[in-house]
């Protein structure tokens, strides 16, 4: 339910005004990649290694460090003079940012094998992609007043469910090795039970921020379109997902649903967001050159 992306006139002149006009400068450039090399650095610190039980005391310093040059490298990238740049290649990087800090936060990087291995790479990968592959697409809704906050909590939406999702699949991960009777990695891993309630939660607050999501992208519809719903393909993969997160909410709440029934659930929930909004903006931008 994200606004349409704009189009430039034809005939119109292209921006002029130099290299801040074009991309995020060189100052944003070297701090992106800057927080690229200090995910990268991360990543190997958390890297699960047989010879050691945790990571190093530095590697939980790294973490902070990058999320904050990310997010001030973003800044340079996204506010431009020209006004809001929010490309395939930021929006990407603002996700991955997200789900860094949500991963983060919630402990998974120290507690869960393999979540740092995932989501820092990405991390790492998306800064430098923002910082080096420029393809403006300015946001033309910036003054209305639903648009940034529904962008907000759209994005804050994904990230809690994107890393539910990669926190899903290494609990699927882990069983199979206790299956076949192989120790989990890691003496810190908390049991399964531990790890999908902490799961449930993240999919019980990124639901209420999807909700939300749907709700204030209804009312900035209404303002700018005179109708509160567009159906599109990011409207209509938008609210599946919803849908899925909702059925497995209600499902774990009324019958029980745990294990690999609700992990596929929402790894499909999350498949659905993904489509919704960066394989939508994938087609528009890179696909059809919009």
């Amino acid at each position: 339910m994200f606004p349409p992306v704009e189009r430039q006139a034809p005939g119109a002149a292209a921006p002029t005004g130099g290299w801040h006009n074009r991309a995020p400068g060189r100052m944003g450039i070297l701090i992106e990649v800057a927080a690229a090399a200090a995910y990268a650095v991360a990543a190997w610190a958390h890297w699960p290694a047989p010879t050691r039980a945790q990571p190093p005391l530095y590697a939980g310093r790294l973490v902070p460090l990058a999320l904050a040059l990310h997010a001030v490298g973003l800044v340079y990238a996204i506010a431009t003079p020209d006004g809001f740049d929010l490309s395939l290649t930021n929006a990407v990087s603002l996700v991955a940012l997200l789900c860094v800090l949500v991963t983060w936060g919630s402990g998974f990087l120290r507690t869960l094998p393999g979540s740092a291995a995932v989501v820092l790479p990405v991390a790492a990968a998306a800064a430098l992609a923002s910082a080096l592959i420029v393809a403006p697409h300015r946001f033309p809704y910036a003054g209305e007043p639903w648009a940034a906050l529904h962008i907000a909590i759209a994005l804050c939406a994904y990230a809690f469910l994107l890393v539910a999702a990669v926190t899903a699949l290494l609990m699927t991960g882990l069983e199979n090795r206790l299956h076949r009777g192989l120790p989990a990695s890691g003496d810190g891993t908390p049991p399964l039970l531990t790890l999908e309630r902490y799961l449930f939660r993240l999919i019980a607050a990124g639901f209420v921020l999807l909700t939300a999501t749907l709700v204030t992208g209804a009312l900035f519809s209404e303002e700018v379109f005179g109708k509160p719903f567009k159906l599109t393909h990011k409207s209509l993969l938008s609210l599946l997902a919803w849908l899925v997160f909702g059925a497995l909410l209600l499902g774990r709440w009324r019958f029980g649903w745990r294990g690999r029934k609700a992990r596929n659930l929402i790894v499909a929930g999350s498949a659905l967001l993904v489509l919704a909004y960066l394989g939508y903006k994938f087609v528009l931008e890179v696909v059809l050159g919009r």
